[in-house]
């Protein structure tokens, strides 16, 4: 992947310093609390409201975030693709009359406050809309390439992506729109919209990818397998039968790894966001 001449973001907040931020008012959470949380997960339960409700009831108290060190060479390739991300979706915005707001992107080191409830590594790396902020503990790069045999560095940039998609719902009110059907819905019926919601991010990290690369010419040869390779990895039924041996369809939140490598596909062929509309899509 060349992002070697690409700019840095203006906006990371560094929170890894000094230990990562202070939790005022909670309880510690424990590992246990982290394990049902990854049980969770996998049963399409979201584990921020396990992990937060571990942690009891407070205040989370952060500590001074800023820039990252000059010479985290990590930090900086994830600055570099969500300054990509920037480029290219402040192009895609004004080209339809709009104006892209950029989020922050939050690097933390095992545990974080947000807007959302407490941030743990273990969740992965997620999107907060109430304070539109990415959150990764980068952690879990490594644990891409271990655990999931998903390594590469445009594998990570497609899980940054991946995120940013979910931004870019909420500015176009999807997020808002899917969370006010799924208060209404039964388990299995507000999973499917999570899974739509989840392939749709898959497909806009896609079209960053395509209008990336045409702009800035980014990708180089085996970097799409990468990113389709993470795609199939993370995976409902991959990580379901990982994780209890069989595969469970309507507690699937994210999308099957087939599902996820389509959509994410679809974005990177065709450039055009109006071919991510997973909510109308007959056959997923």
């Amino acid at each position: 992947m060349r992002l070697d001449n690409g700019r840095e973001s203006n906006n990371i907040e560094d929170r890894r310093r000094g230990g990562g931020p202070r939790l005022g008012g909670r309880g510690s959470v424990g590992i246990g609390a982290i394990v049902l949380a990854l049980v969770a997960m996998y049963f399409g339960v979201d584990p921020a409201v396990v992990l937060d409700l571990a942690s009891g009831p407070g205040t989370s108290v952060q500590e001074p975030a800023g820039a990252p060190p000059a010479d985290d060479q990590e930090a900086q390739f994830v600055s570099k693709v969500l300054a990509d991300t920037e480029d290219t979706w402040g192009e895609i915005f004004r080209a339809s009359g709009g104006r892209y707001a950029e989020p922050k992107l939050v690097l933390y080191s095992g545990v974080t406050g947000t807007a959302c409830g407490t941030g743990q590594a273990a969740m992965g790396p997620f999107y907060c809309p109430g304070d539109t902020r990415v959150y990764l503990d980068m952690s879990f790069f490594g644990e891409m390439q271990r655990r999931l045999n998903a390594p590469g560095d445009f594998a990570r940039a497609y899980v940054i992506a991946h995120e940013i998609g979910h931004h870019v719902q909420n500015l176009l009110g999807t997020a808002e729109r899917v969370s006010r059907q799924q208060r209404a819905l039964g388990p299995a019926e507000a999973n499917q919209l999570s899974v739509r919601m989840e392939l749709q991010a898959d497909c806009y990290a896609g079209i960053w990818a395509y209008h990336a690369n045409r702009s800035r010419q980014i990708l180089e040869p085996g970097d799409v397998e990468e990113a389709l390779n993470a795609a199939s990895a993370i995976g409902d039924d991959r990580l379901q039968k990982e994780a209890q041996g069989y595969v469970v369809p309507d507690a699937f939140t994210h999308g099957s790894s087939a599902q996820r490598v389509r959509w994410f596909k679809r974005g990177l062929e065709s450039g055009d966001p109006k071919l991510c509309d997973t909510f109308s899509a007959s056959s997923l």
